[in-house]
């Protein structure tokens, strides 16, 4: 992959990163990349190692677990905030890479994350698909 395909694969990730709420598809992303939407998927998950649709339902899901911690948004109006038009798709997404529920994950105990700056909180809690974490170690 040459250099400009890179720096077009870039810029595509970074719209999805600050227009995570906006209905975003492969093939107008591929087009800001001047690419076919094949060659755009394959393209970025070779550079970023996944799917351009996975990228952005994992950012969604990221800025979903900072509203669902607030505690003050219902987990529909948290899956509307963050872009998401379907519930069910949002809560299958959550429920495998948080490893619960949005629901559940919104009732759990957050106050030890209270005292912590926002940037150690989002690498905290940041997605990590549930079946990808592997057993935990005690």
């Amino acid at each position: 992959m040459d250099r400009a395909d890179l720096v077009r694969l870039r810029r595509a990730r970074d719209r999805m990163d600050r227009e995570y709420t906006e209905p975003l598809d492969v093939p107008a992303l591929a087009r800001d990349a001047l690419m076919s939407p094949g060659h755009f998927s394959r393209s970025f998950r070779a550079a970023f190692g996944e799917t351009p649709y996975s990228y952005l339902m994992t950012r969604r899901i990221e800025r979903a677990t900072a509203l669902l911690r607030r505690g003050d948004l219902s987990v529909t109006e948290v899956c509307m905030a963050v872009g998401c038009s379907s519930l069910g798709s949002f809560s299958s997404r959550f429920t495998e890479l948080m490893g619960e529920s949005p629901s559940a994950y919104r009732a759990r105990d957050h106050a030890g994350l209270a005292g912590l700056p926002a940037c150690v909180a989002k690498i905290a809690t940041r997605p990590v698909r549930a079946k990808e974490a592997g057993p935990s170690v005690s």
